[in-house]
């Protein structure tokens, strides 16, 4: 991969990380679309790297909310930053628990199937919507929501 790939892949990532779409789902086919030919461990460390950029980055944007985020959690009752905390572990499980159990599995099936990639990318895309007010959603949405939602992203 060259840095001119790189760059391109880095903005991919920066515009899809905070939409309703799977980032990684885009990366992949950025990937696919530039022809990157890496072996596997160099493509998984790079994402890896873009994937930690976006975090910290977040972290940083995003610091005064967190704080408060943080120092609600820290009253210890079920307040509206509670609710929404609680919201965004549950969407993580499904993903948590099916890599963990299939991810033999998940790396074949997933490992160079970029057609597959894009219709979960499509599909995502039927139930998330474009435009939409993340918060407000968490806080409407129902339990069970974010656990469709967590799979859907994996």
């Amino acid at each position: 991969m060259d840095v001119l790939d790189a760059i391109i892949l880095g903005i991919i990532q920066g515009f899809t990380e905070f939409l309703p779409v799977s980032s990684s789902g885009h990366l992949e086919l950025g990937k696919a679309i530039l022809g990157d030919n890496s072996i596997p461990e160099e493509s998984l460390l790079f994402t890896v790297i873009l994937h930690f950029a976006t975090a910290l980055s977040t972290i940083v944007v995003f610091r005064k909310d967190i704080v408060e985020i943080c120092t609600s959690l820290l009253q210890f009752s079920w307040n509206e930053e509670t609710q929404f905390v609680s919201k965004i572990v549950i969407s993580m499980l499904p993903a948590v628990v099916v890599g963990l159990l299939f991810e033999e599995e998940l790396e074949s099936f997933f490992g160079g199937n970029i057609a597959f990639v894009g219709f979960m990318l499509l599909l995502l895309r039927y139930f998330c919507g474009w435009q939409i007010d993340l918060k407000t959603l968490a806080n409407q949405l129902p339990l069970k929501m974010p656990l469709l939602l967590g799979y859907l992203r994996r």
